[in-house]
């Protein structure tokens, strides 16, 4: 019977050493750096202070015009292209300034506020974000790496296995074919051993993505949090979800637009004062003038981009309220998974570990009566090491799900594990 491959097994323990050499990282430490390392929030950040920098001008006047000029000039005669010949030619300068509405100026600066509480609203989504993604990273990583023990276990057993096998062969104890099952079993292991790497080596680059380049993997350490789920604490705050949230604002911004285009009904004023220098024989003068909007027109011009506006803000209440139905819809979903998890988990860990266990003990204690040989205590306990690993996969799947439904419906900083 041929032995393990070298070259499988010198992968398997490079993979280790790595996994030994890697930084230790526990879950409060991962959210943490996560906090100050993922770029998604200082993006967020700047897109605060920029919209409350905003707020400051938002219904600021228009900055005042200067001008200047000459009125009637001449253009014939003797005194054509003179500036100080004819009484009725002047040089002028002056300032002009624009004064819309009040009610035009607080739809703006309305608009601005909003605009500010919208950004506030994206920073908050973005932490929840990335409080979520990292704890469902720290998590993969962590019960991939203890499910990495466990077929190492695995793999240890199945070598167990093949020397029994070997030494039954010899004695003419099995068959050449039987001897073959250890080494198809050493080959799947194989198999199983390259797909867990693989998936380690995509949770070391999620949990990087979150947390910042660190120089190389990390190793969880500490204790995971248990996440519990409460459904119907859940269900009631659906209305809490950071997505929900960024809706408020958003209306405030379309109601805001619609004061400022019911504000358009309103004339916007203009004040301009000059000052008018003529020839040396003329005296000089001052003019003054107040211009007006005339909104005659308005059926044609403002009303249309009132009801526009209006429509606008219809559209955003209904996009919020869809928005909720989507996610209580998707909390339901993902509360049967949680729940079809957990009791699956159950089961395996109050019925069929304690077979198992069960199970390895009577093949124990039939070997040593004589009564089995070696290879049933070893396939048994093999059992058993499967169904730590498919107890380890379901507890990953569940926490991480449990995990999410925690920071996206009922993040609280001080209740978080």
């Amino acid at each position: 019977m041929k032995p393990l491959p070298r070259t499988m097994g010198a992968l398997w323990l490079a993979a280790l050493s790595l996994s030994v050499q890697a930084a230790d990282l526990s879950f409060t430490q991962a959210l943490q750096q996560a906090a100050t390392q993922a770029a998604v929030l200082r993006q967020r950040q700047a897109e605060v202070a920029g919209a409350t920098s905003a707020m400051v001008a938002a219904d600021a006047l228009p900055d005042p015009k200067v001008f200047a000029g000459i009125d009637n000039l001449p253009v014939q005669g003797a005194d054509r292209f003179t500036l100080n010949r004819d009484f009725m030619t002047m040089q002028k300068i002056g300032v002009m300034q624009e004064i819309p509405n009040g009610e035009r100026r607080q739809a703006r600066a309305e608009s601005a506020k909003a605009r500010a509480a919208q950004a506030e609203a994206a920073l908050r989504l973005a932490e929840v974000t990335v409080n979520t993604e990292t704890a469902t990273a720290w998590l993969n990583r962590y019960y991939l790496q203890q499910q990495r023990a466990r077929l190492e276990e695995l793999a240890q057993e199945n070598r167990l296995w093949q020397g029994v096998v070997q030494s039954q062969l010899t004695s003419g104890k099995t068959s050449a074919a039987d001897a073959l099952l250890p080494q198809q079993e050493a080959l799947t292991l194989a198999t199983r051993r390259d797909a867990l790497e693989r998936d380690i080596r995509r949770a070391d680059a999620m949990l990087a993505r979150w947390t910042g380049d660190t120089g190389g993997p990390v190793t969880p350490t500490g204790e995971p949090p248990v996440f519990n789920v409460d459904a119907d604490h859940l269900r009631a705050h659906v209305h809490h979800h950071p997505a929900l949230a960024g809706y408020e604002p958003l209306t405030g911004l379309a109601q805001a637009e619609l004061h400022e285009a019911q504000a358009a009904l309103r004339p916007d004023w203009a004040v301009e004062v000059g000052w008018q220098h003529r020839g040396p024989d003329f005296g000089d003068m001052v003019s003054f003038q107040v211009s007006a909007d005339l909104p005659l027109f308005s059926r044609t011009r403002q009303t249309p981009l009132i009801e526009a506006r209006r429509q606008a803000l219809a559209g955003v209440e209904a996009e919020r309220e869809d928005m909720r139905r989507d996610h209580a819809a998707t909390l339901e979903s993902e509360l049967a998974e949680h729940e079809a998890l957990s009791r699956e988990l159950d089961r395996l860990q109050q019925q069929a570990l304690p077979l198992a266990d069960q199970r390895v003990e009577l093949q124990r204690a039939a070997y040593e009566g004589g009564r089995a040989d070696l290879g049933m205590v070893l396939a048994a306990r093999r059992d058993r090491r499967e169904l730590q690993l498919q107890i380890l996969e379901l507890t990953r799947q569940q926490q991480t799900l449990a995990a999410r439904l925690h920071y996206l419906y009922d993040f609280d900083e001080d209740a978080a594990p």
